[in-house]
């Protein structure tokens, strides 16, 4: 496994396991069987409704809690400083943990500035071994970072093929910032896992279109997150590192960048509606 170390000094797994998407009454199976296989670091929100689980399959585990990275996010609806450090907390119970290794704000919305004041202050008391956001565009990671008392240590955006973030993760460099992948697969979309010029790429090294994709993303030295709950997906996907790709791939690969977002653009009014919406449906 590769690492790369934050601006304050903390080591962090490149390659860490999402359980975004899988449903409650498999995650703890999911997580107890990554952790078999050998991830150490993984990643949940409190919007994914199975902290819960993440916290009883890492506790079923057996592996050690100074061997894990373990990383949560803060709803929209726990914005506001009392309510993030009351949600802090109520995540930390949820998890079996007195600490978390890294604590994001989900969404560039509502009062994320008086979250971030309160994410501060929980990192400076050592609840929080490190702290950013997720979602944040090049024009407000840079606000955060200028104008916050401490520059985000990791900003969780989408990248993949389709959408490689080569602009964003510049800035990010200029900034302080580690730049962490969500979506690496683009979720399928696009016919990802079928696109000619991966799968070129994945005979030459006689690799998955998978693994291809995650190494080009970590010698990208960006965080990648990868979800499965089948336990061989998730050892190829953790198999990834052994290999790297020359200049020609890379080359390739940034050639079928289209530059644009296969979900959602937060910007657009209608979707900052929706996340509106979506406060209420969530009930948290």
């Amino acid at each position: 496994m590769e690492h790369v170390v934050l601006s304050n000094g903390v080591k962090i797994p490149k390659l860490g396991f999402g359980v975004f998407q899988i449903p409650r009454e498999k995650t703890a199976q999911a997580v107890m069987d990554a952790a078999q296989v050998g991830y150490r670091h993984f990643d949940t929100a409190q919007s994914y409704m199975n902290e819960l689980e993440l916290g009883i399959g890492l506790k079923e585990s057996g592996v050690k809690r100074e061997d894990l990275f373990v990383t949560s996010k803060i709803w929209i609806s726990n914005y506001g400083y009392e309510k993030t450090k009351e949600s802090v907390y109520t995540s930390l119970e949820k998890l079996h943990t007195d600490y978390l290794d890294l604590m994001l704000l989900h969404q560039p919305y509502g009062d994320w500035f008086g979250s971030y004041r309160a994410l501060v202050d929980l990192y400076n008391e050592g609840v929080l071994r490190a702290i950013g956001v997720s979602n944040f565009y090049p024009d407000r990671i840079t606000e955060a970072a200028l104008f916050t008392d401490m520059v985000p240590h990791v900003n969780q955006v989408e990248v993949n093929p389709f959408n490689q973030q080569w602009v964003a993760q510049d800035n990010m460099k200029e900034l302080g910032v580690q730049m962490e992948a969500w979506a690496p697969f683009a979720e399928g979309k696009n016919g990802l896992f079928t696109n000619p010029v991966l799968e070129q790429i994945g005979k030459k090294h006689n690799r998955s279109v998978g693994q291809v994709v995650l190494r080009w993303l970590t010698q990208r030295d960006i965080i990648v997150l990868a979800k499965s709950v089948r336990k061989e997906r998730m050892e190829e996907n953790l198999n990834s590192f052994d290999f790297n790709l020359d200049a020609d791939d890379m080359a390739a690969i940034k050639s079928i960048d289209t530059n644009t977002s296969m979900f959602f653009d937060h910007r657009d009014p209608a979707m900052v509606r929706r996340f509106h919406d979506w406060i209420a449906e969530r009930g948290i």
